[in-house]
């Protein structure tokens, strides 16, 4: 069965609506052959990342928190410090399973700003 792509315009889409569509699509739930275990052929090209919205007042007070693994290692940075491609696709991460099949869908995510 050959890959299938599916390309998603992003600008006025706000982030965590549009981060839960696309990992539905990248663990093919939205497939009637959808198996747990099996990794869906569907590439996802998100296109207008930068229009991405951001509702409330998440862009101040929303922080991501990275620890190096060493005492007093805890490193945070606010949403609007970082690029809201990089948002998504932490956002995306976030909402596909813990497993080894997280990784090849994340390589079938594209973010273009």
């Amino acid at each position: 069965m050959p890959d299938k792509t599916v390309k998603i315009d992003a600008q006025g889409k706000v982030l965590g609506r549009l981060a839960s569509e696309i990992a539905t699509i990248l663990m093919g739930k939205d497939q009637p052959d959808y198996q747990p275990h099996i990794s869906s052929n569907v590439h996802v090209i998100v296109d207008n990342c930068n229009g991405i919205k951001v509702t409330g007042k998440k862009m101040e007070q929303k922080k991501y928190y990275r620890h190096s693994g060493y005492p007093g290692g805890m490193k945070e940075k606010k949403l609007s410090d970082i690029s809201k491609s990089a948002a998504l696709n932490r956002a995306v991460r976030g909402m596909l399973p813990n497993n080894r099949l997280r990784t090849p869908m994340l390589k079938k995510l594209t973010l273009n700003d």
